[in-house]
């Protein structure tokens, strides 16, 4: 699939992708598949968590239970491993994100596999791989955006 479907547009991409340390151990996820396929192109690098006002780093969170899209309806919660309920912040960074993608004409975006946030078909919860997209995935798609998981830009 690649960014074929990208061609002269403007994409977002998950900022830890392009090796900005936000992930929430600190560190990054830095792609050099995601960086060859997006030299020409116009890319802004995005954090929902940082956006939502979390710290780098920042204790891991999970979706209680479902996936971002029941978040958004209000019907889960965010919850970090320290029990604290994230929600808000998530909601806030996915909102801010999007903002970001309107004021920037961004019609797509490659965002992180497995992220509470960033995840577009796989998230996390209790450790295992669950179906499903992160809160921000799921505001962006049901906004129209294309939205595309970094392990098809690899295919």
């Amino acid at each position: 699939m690649g960014l074929r479907l990208y061609r002269g547009k403007r994409v977002l991409v998950s900022a830890c992708l392009v090796g900005v340390r936000c992930r929430f151990d600190g560190g990054s996820k830095r792609d050099p598949a995601i960086l060859r396929a997006l030299k020409g192109k116009v890319f802004i690098p995005v954090c929902p968590e940082q956006l939502g006002g979390l710290p780098t780093p920042r204790p891991l969170a999970t979706i209680e239970d479902g996936d971002g899209l029941l978040v958004l309806e209000g019907k889960v919660r965010v919850i970090n491993e320290r029990g604290e309920d994230v929600t808000e912040n998530f909601l806030r960074g996915a909102q801010q994100t999007l903002n970001i993608a309107r004021l920037t004409g961004a019609e797509a975006a490659i965002l992180k596999e497995r992220s509470p946030s960033c995840g577009v078909e796989k998230i996390v919860r209790g450790g295992e791989v669950a179906k499903g997209p992160g809160v921000t995935a799921a505001l962006l798609l049901g906004e129209g955006l294309q939205v595309i998981s970094e392990e098809r830009v690899r295919e």
